[in-house]
């Protein structure tokens, strides 16, 4: 897997999955709100499959760490 989420979107991301997370947890929203985890994944392994799909990436052009 290549990584296609960049920086200002995987902090976000994170943000925003733990935040729905934690409130699903609670009982503050519904049962959707599990769908944070999903989108704190995607944060976490800077990895979006959707953006895969539709050739997207937020990603600069040349990622330093991925060189071998």
């Amino acid at each position: 897997m290549k990584a296609n989420v960049g920086g200002f979107d995987r902090t976000v991301r994170i943000v925003v999955g733990a935040l729905l997370t934690l409130l699903a947890a609670t009982g503050v929203v519904g049962a959707w709100g599990w769908l944070g985890l999903v989108v704190l994944a995607t944060g976490v392994f800077r990895f979006c499959g959707a953006y895969t799909l539709f050739g997207f990436s937020t990603c600069p052009l040349e990622d330093k760490t991925a060189r071998g």
